[in-house]
This record gives structure tokens, sequence and C-alpha cells, in this order.
């Protein structure tokens, strides 16, 4: 299983709209640090202070290497991945149904509304005339949670027993798990693993969620569970129109598209 190097950060397009984004995406971070980290069990830093000073941002926070997370990993075996997973259910867990007050509305460094411009970009017009209703599917779900909005394996530090914190919370917002999910897989995992292990990531996410919130999920489950597709199709928008040629853009990521297209062809 292998990871993005975490040069391949979310440059956006160089636009009044990506800096705005970026300006924004540090006042979440710390309005996340700030008002909402102390309630989270997810393994996250410490903030121990923030200051602001002609227009610039000083965030201080823990060093979690010295805090015994100090490897950093470009692929994960089975168990390290397993436990990425286990930390975003917990995560989710600890913020179901919480209000995104101070955060992005909708979670996300791609979500639809903050990328006029690479949906403008798309030359797939099947999935650019949908990207407003998977965007919907996505928003109008009766549990939402806040999703990391940046959860790829870059974003998580190890320590020896493989133990799980997770850093980098500039596009926390309200959202369905899923999207969070997919994007992690999506990040270490080439498209035959994502195929051969789509079944085994969904069950064990929803096995360490209902471990997490101590009650029983089924209904949760039923409602997330088939946006899973949905929440890839909705990152493969934003690549489409983002970085066309992008690695990601594959076989299973366009057959994950085409039953998105007909789900949503047949309910509408």
């Amino acid at each position: 299983m292998h990871g993005e190097s975490s040069t391949a950060h979310p440059r956006g397009w160089k636009s009044a709209i990506g800096h705005q984004r970026k300006l924004r995406s540090y006042q979440v971070e710390n309005t996340f640090y700030q008002s909402y980290a102390k309630s989270s069990q997810a393994r996250v830093p410490q903030c121990y202070g923030y200051t602001e000073k002609n227009g610039s941002s000083l965030l201080v926070l823990e060093d979690l290497d010295a805090s015994g997370f100090p490897i950093r990993r470009e692929e994960v075996n089975e168990i390290q991945f397993e436990n990425c997973i286990s930390w975003l259910a917990q995560f989710h867990a600890d913020f179901m149904s919480k209000e995104p007050l101070g955060l992005w509305e909708t979670g996300t460094y791609w979500h639809l509304d903050t990328r006029p411009d690479e949906w403008e970009a798309m030359k797939d017009s099947s999935l650019k005339n949908a990207a407003h209703l998977i965007d919907q599917k996505l928003k109008n779900t009766s549990f939402q949670t806040l999703v990391h909005g940046d959860a790829k394996l870059a974003n998580f530090c190890f320590g020896a027993q493989d133990q799980i914190a997770g850093l980098d919370f500039q596009y926390i917002g309200g959202g369905c798990g899923m999207k969070d999910l997919a994007y992690f897989v999506g990040s270490c995992m080439g498209e035959e693993e994502c195929e051969k292990n789509e079944s085994f990531i969904l069950n064990h996410y929803f096995q360490e969620l209902e471990e997490a919130m101590g009650q029983n999920v089924a209904a949760i489950e039923q409602e997330w569970r088939p946006l899973y597709c949905f929440a890839w199709a909705d990152f493969h928008r934003f690549l489409k129109g983002w970085s066309p040629s992008h690695w990601k853009i594959n076989d299973y990521s366009e057959r994950v598209c085409r039953e998105v297209l007909k789900a949503l062809g047949e309910t509408n």
C-alpha cells in the first residue's frame, strides 16, 4: 500500500478564490484547535498558543515526534492501514452530529462550492453535469459529523507500536464520514487493492465506528455505506478538473463513477 508524498498537497489554482480559500483554511484550523480538539479522543496535537500580527498568523502546536509519534510513512502494512481507519472512525464518532461552527460548513479541500475553476475545466461532461447531485447526496445525509478534510497518509504520524496521530486540520468541516474514508484509501492503495478490499474496508470502518460510539450504528451504516462510492466520485470530479493526468484517475475510479451516475439516473 503506497502513500502520497507530502509534496502532493492541494495547490489550488492561482486565483483570488484559491487565495481566499487558503486564508480561510488557517482560521478554520485555529478554530478547530481552540474549540474542538479537546473533545477528540482520536489523537491530535495539543495547541499551546495562537497569535495574529500584521496579517500573519502563528499557531504553536505540540511536537508529535517528541510525544511518541516520530514516524512518517509513504506506505503502510495491513495493521497500519487498519489503525488509520480506526482513527478516522474514532474521530467521526467524537464529532457525530456536531455543528461545524467556525469551521467549513462543508469539509474537504475539494468541496464543489470552493472549486468552481476546477469544475469549469472538466472535460467529462457526464460527471460534470452530475457534480451538484453528488454533492447534494453527501450533504443531505441525516447523520453528519466533522470530517478531517485532507485525511491522506501523509497527514498521519505513527508511533513505534503503530499508534496513530492525525494533523493538518485546515479543511475540517461538516460532512459524511465516507468522504474521509474514500480519500484516505485512495491515498495509499492502488486500484486493484481498492477494488479487492472495498468490502473489508467498509466492514472494518463501521465495526470501529460502533465500538467508538458505544452503540449500535446500523442506521448510520445503512445511510453511509452506499455513499462511499459517491464520496469517491466526488473527489474524482475534483481531480478531473484539477489534474486530468493524475495517477489516481484509473479504471477503478472510472467504474465507481459509472455506478454513481447509473444510481443517480435511476433515482431522478
